[in-house]
């Protein structure tokens, strides 16, 4: 078995040497090839990919320049990378970087005996178009999404936001298979020590590879056993411009169309870059609405089985009625009853969401009507409970990040097995543990509640309502939507 020394260095090797390395170092892969090219007293080996390559590059850019120049001169190395037609290329005799780089889609030029080889790059990406977003969806503004090219989304972002002051940090993750991470942000905007946080954080990664930015999103969180996120995951430019711009930082990961932003409060997943597009004063009820029908969303089933269970002097006597004759066939208790019906609702939206797009609504709209309807006939629930899950699950689904509609929706069932075992009382201390938990929560090492705690009034008028553009300030402060609250910190450490 042939073997190369100790320090995997290419130099002064037959033909057939190089070839039989490569076969080793790559398994003996199919996709492997070795083109030969006998020039004058010598050979010449191209070594590449065959399904990583552009051929049309390969025989313009590479080979036919190599062959004209062989035929001029005795051919080098350095002579040879000097004139191929590509602006990426560079001189190796490290085996470990040579497979390395084949496997991003270069060829290896390597001259018999030769003390170096070229390696030029002549990669085929494969990658789609810009396309319209399809998890974030909105009615006015760019349309556009980013895709999985890493180069595509940061020429996106650069495309918007022509300043010098724009950085883009590169970092790799991996050992198996490295992933390249670029952290961008606007320097003198972002906080200096959340940008080295988060490197640090992606830095101490010791994993085989990253699959994707949600993938990256768990490994660099502060907390990684609550439900809800510390990062916003977006799929839309103008919201990573618009948040780079407040002193935010962005994330991407290559082959990911998801981009990290952070850190991030509680109350950015609730904002909308269509809120800045609308009206203020429509934006502002819209962003309300949100807010209202979360809470509404965490309490409206445990508060009906609070009520139903411990609390029934509350209800009217207009609707107590009624609401007797809707439960006078329910065999089952309130909170099993609650329970069945969330259940149902999530199988429901479970399976319209993995079903394909036409099939998915029709599933999920006749699928509502019909189980419904039975449940109600076969004496399993009453309707009054139909009407305040329905208005619980869309409630959860105004939320514009997907994560946290999910993390209210799982929050509920909590509340509901304590509201069922102590009525209003359970409700507040779920409420109060819920409260405690989001308080004691951070992103980037900033709380996740913030400008609500630590207090910050002049920034408080733009989170709950969204304000005119006027009375926006157009140059945020240096250090950028958060500013560190070293009282919090202390607080937080003790």
């Amino acid at each position: 078995m042939f073997e190369v020394d100790g320090n995997n260095q290419l130099s002064n090797l037959e033909i057939e040497e190089i070839k039989n390395y490569f076969s080793q170092k790559l398994h003996h892969s199919p996709d492997l090839y070795f083109y030969e090219l006998p020039i004058k007293e010598s050979v010449l080996i191209f070594v590449y990919m065959k399904n990583l390559i552009d051929d049309s590059s390969f025989n313009q850019f590479i080979l036919s320049p190599a062959l004209k120049l062989a035929r001029e001169i005795e051919l080098h190395a350095k002579e040879l990378r000097n004139n191929l037609l590509t602006s990426n290329s560079l001189l190796s005799n490290d085996g470990e970087e040579i497979t390395k780089k084949l496997l991003e889609g270069f060829i290896y030029i390597y001259i018999q005996k030769g003390e170096t080889g070229v390696l030029a790059n002549a990669s085929k990406k494969t990658e789609r178009g810009l396309e319209k977003a399809e998890t974030e969806s909105l009615v006015f503004g760019p349309k556009i999404a980013f895709t999985e090219s890493l180069n595509t989304n940061i020429s996106i972002v650069r495309q918007n936001i022509l300043t010098e002051e724009l950085c883009a940090d590169k970092l790799t993750v991996g050992k198996r298979n490295e992933t390249e991470i670029r952290l961008v942000y606007l320097k003198g905007l972002a906080d200096e020590d959340s940008v080295e946080y988060i490197k640090e954080k992606i830095n101490n990664l010791e994993v085989n590879e990253i699959l994707d930015t949600s993938v990256l999103a768990q490994l660099i969180e502060d907390n990684s056993y609550t439900l809800f996120p510390q990062y916003l995951q977006t799929e839309l430019p103008d919201r990573v411009t618009y948040s780079l711009e407040k002193g935010m930082i962005a994330v991407f990961v290559d082959r990911s169309p998801m981009v990290l932003l952070g850190p991030v409060s509680f109350f950015h997943f609730f904002e909308s870059t269509e809120d800045v597009y609308m009206r203020w004063n429509m934006g502002s009820f819209i962003r309300f609405l949100r807010y209202l029908t979360m809470f509404l969303s965490i309490l409206l089933t445990p508060a009906y089985v609070a009520v139903i269970t411990y609390h029934y002097e509350m209800i009217p006597s207009t609707l107590i009625v009624s609401l007797g004759e809707s439960r006078s066939k329910v065999p089952f208790s309130p909170i099993f009853e609650a329970f069945l019906l969330e259940i149902m609702i999530e199988l429901l939206r479970e399976a319209g969401a993995r079903l394909p797009t036409k099939v998915g609504q029709t599933m999920g709209i006749v699928g509502g009507i019909v189980l419904g309807q039975a449940a109600v006939e076969a004496g399993f629930t009453s309707n009054i409970l139909i009407i305040v899950v329905a208005l619980s699950a869309l409630g959860s689904f105004t939320a514009p990040s997907y994560l946290m509609g999910t993390a209210i929706r799982v929050t509920r069932f909590p509340i509901l097995v304590l509201g069922g075992m102590w009525g209003g009382i359970g409700i507040a201390i779920g409420l109060c543990f819920l409260l405690i938990h989001l308080i004691k929560l951070t992103s980037a090492g900033r709380p996740y509640l913030q400008p609500i705690y630590p207090l910050e009034l002049r920034k408080v008028k733009n989170t709950v309502i969204r304000l005119p553009i006027e009375l926006i300030k157009t140059n945020p402060e240096k250090k950028g939507f958060f500013s560190f609250n070293e009282k919090y910190a202390k607080d937080i450490d003790e």
